[in-house]
Order: C-alpha cells, then structure tokens, then sequence
C-alpha cells in the first residue's frame, strides 16, 4: 500500500511536470551568443493576453535621446496616435532572464515586445496583415536595433500571430489608450493581398535635401526611386523611398547597399 502511496504521487508530479512543460519549455543555455527558440513545444493559448492598464512612465529605458550603433533616437512625448506599419522580428533564449530596459526580467513567453521610440511602457495592439491575427502586448523593452525593423516581439507573441517560423512578418502596430479602453482599435480584417515594401533612404523637413538625396542614389545606381510627402505629428516631411519591394529579403539587401554607401538612416514601410 505504502508502494503503491508513492507510484501514484510519483505520477501525480510528472504529469504536472509534463502539462508545465507545454507551457513553459526548457531554456537551453545561450552560451553561443546566438539567439533562438526553446526546446519543447510553447502552448501560448495558455498564455494571458495583457490588459492596458494606466502606469507610470518606466524609471529606466526612457531616457532620450539615447545612441546605439551610432544612430540617436528620441523616445516620444506620448504613445497617444502612433500607428505603424513595417517588419516585426523576434528575440528569444539568448535574452530570456536578462534585464529588458524597464530592468524587468525578460521572459520570452509572455506577450511583450521592444520599440525603439515608444515610452516604456507602453500597451499597443500587434496585427499581422498577412493573416490577420492581432494580438496586444506590453512593451518594456527597446530595440530592435536594425533599421529594417519597427518592433522586436517576444517568442511568445510571435508564436501567437504565426511569424516565429519564418522569422519575421508585416505587421500593423497601433498604441493603445489604457486610460480610455473603450476607445481601443478595433482589430481591422485582413486579406491575402500583397502588401508592398519600400526602403526609406532618408526624410527632411526640407524638399532640395530629399532632392540632393535622391540625385545621389541615382548617380549610385539605384533604381525605383521616388520622392513623397507625408505630414507626421503635424510636421510635413520629404521622404526619398525606394520600392516598390516584393519581400523582406529584397528590403534587407537593399538597405545593406545602402550602407555601402554611407547611407543608414533607413527603414523598411509596408502600404
């Protein structure tokens, strides 16, 4: 009987061992210094989706400016009327357990994200245009420091709009108010409709600098070029793209030539 007190205790815990380990999978050690995902499959239908809640601006990861890799960026005044569209990447086992710029812990299996501009934090709704599936997440983190890129999300979140395979995907990010839930974006229905990309070189306040720019890349050789307006926070801005592109790929390799020639002040913008 005393046996048979064990065995069933024994299997008890194995078997909760077994239904944590769905959810939360071994970490492999990052000793290589490269980035990946967990050993083991992630449920994320288990995971809580954040609720917006009004916080305090972070102690930490909201200085401005700041500079990575030689390039400043200024953390905006507020996240009220930010909506974006571009590529959105992912991060997990290497930075799991370290300190994210809030100096929380990062756990790649919540739904959270890292922005390079938005104050921290900050809850905005995550929707992929490929297949629709939308997702809001707490961003207390800042990268991802590749100019092709406008969010960086955790494994989990990328899970959970279908890019962690592919390793990144086009996406819509739009703040959200946690102050006035019921004003929150409606999740917007997509279809399976090419979305175009096209490589921003540069964007001046001034027309004859975009021109400048622009005569460059063309005695550079580079084709497809175009000049536009767009008002952004009611300043009216000259932007110099390039476009349109067919894929994410096509969109890094031409921002690689870019930098060939000294040019990095450049993102990668889905239509």
């Amino acid at each position: 009987m005393r046996l048979d007190r064990f065995a069933a205790i024994a299997l008890v815990v194995l078997l909760s061992a077994c239904g944590r380990d769905r959810v939360r999978p071994e970490v492999p050690p990052s000793g290589s210094g490269r980035d990946g995902a967990p050993v083991g499959h992630v449920d994320v239908s288990r995971i809580p989706e954040p609720v917006p809640r009004a916080e305090p601006r972070a102690r930490y990861g909201n200085h401005s400016p700041y500079t990575v890799l030689g390039r400043t960026y200024r953390v905006m005044d507020s996240a009220k009327g930010y909506r974006e569209r571009g590529v959105a990447s992912w991060y997990g086992t290497k930075f799991h357990g370290k300190l994210t710029s809030t100096r929380e812990p990062y756990d790649m299996l919540a739904f959270t994200a890292a922005h390079k501009t938005l104050p921290l934090p900050t809850y905005v709704r995550v929707t992929n245009l490929d297949n629709g599936q939308s997702l809001v997440v707490r961003v207390n983190d800042r990268g991802p420091f590749h100019a092709g890129r406008i969010i960086d999300l955790s494994y989990a979140a990328a899970i959970r709009l279908g890019i962690a395979a592919k390793g990144t995907g086009l996406v819509e990010v739009e703040a959200l108010d946690p102050e006035h839930p019921e004003a929150a974006p409606v999740p917007r229905p997509q279809t399976a409709t090419p979305h175009p990309l096209y490589v921003q070189a540069g964007s001046f306040a001034s027309r004859d600098n975009a021109l400048r720019l622009r005569q460059r890349l063309e005695a550079a050789g580079f084709d497809d070029l175009f000049l536009d307006r767009v008002l952004t926070r009611g300043e009216l801005f000259h932007r110099v793209r390039i476009g349109p592109l067919d894929s994410v790929e096509a969109a890094d390799a031409l921002i690689e030539r870019l930098a060939a020639i000294g040019i990095r002040a450049v993102s990668t913008q889905v239509e």
